[in-house]
């Protein structure tokens, strides 16, 4: 008994067969009495681009920017006290998770201030609309991701957060959810 092949494995096979043979053949080598030409000698390779190393946040950051609430935010108006400046995004789960315990340390610890970074691309008033739901006690700041402040590094993941010290000094950097606690420690340790 023979076995015939299956018809739709016939048609690819018999199409690449059809194209492989519309190839041109390779032209001829012209007929030469002289020897080959030596290969010339390897010189030393161009030097490469550097790209630019990765970006890393300031010793001492500064931050001017425009908050949601249509107040300027300046980070230097806040030295003598420490300063916890939180990149999140609202459609970041752990990030609104965040947000009650950095807005409660915000508003019981006298010497904490706390600043959100909204690092997305979105507009004031749909910001303010998320607010009016998720309410804080701290400023909001809109941070345009493909343009985000020249003195911190570009988020590799949300929340990120970095704690800056009363004299405006960079003390310790989170990635990934962070609680009061976790920033007191960051306190303590620190004196």
């Amino acid at each position: 008994m023979t076995r015939k092949t299956p018809l739709p494995l016939v048609l690819p096979l018999a199409l690449l067969l059809a194209l492989a043979a519309c190839k041109p053949a390779p032209a001829p080598a012209p007929a030469s009495s002289q020897p080959p030409a030596q290969a010339p000698a390897p010189t030393t390779p161009a030097p490469v681009e550097e790209t630019p190393a990765e970006r890393t946040t300031a010793e001492f950051p500064t931050l001017k920017m425009k908050a949601v609430d249509g107040s300027d935010y300046d980070l230097a108006a806040h030295r003598g006290k420490w300063v916890v400046v939180n990149f999140w995004a609202t459609w970041c789960a752990p990030c609104r998770k965040e947000m009650p315990e950095l807005s409660a340390l915000h508003a019981m610890r006298s010497n904490i201030e706390v600043v959100g970074l909204a690092y997305e691309d979105i507009e004031v008033p749909e910001m303010q609309s998320f607010l009016t739901k998720h309410p804080v006690t701290y400023p909001i700041v809109i941070v345009d991701p493909f343009d985000p402040p020249a003195d911190f590094a570009t988020p590799r993941g949300l929340p990120l957060t970095h704690l800056i010290d009363p004299q405006g000094k960079l003390a310790h950097s989170f990635l990934g959810p962070v609680t009061a606690a976790d920033i007191e420690k960051q306190i303590a340790a620190a004196k």
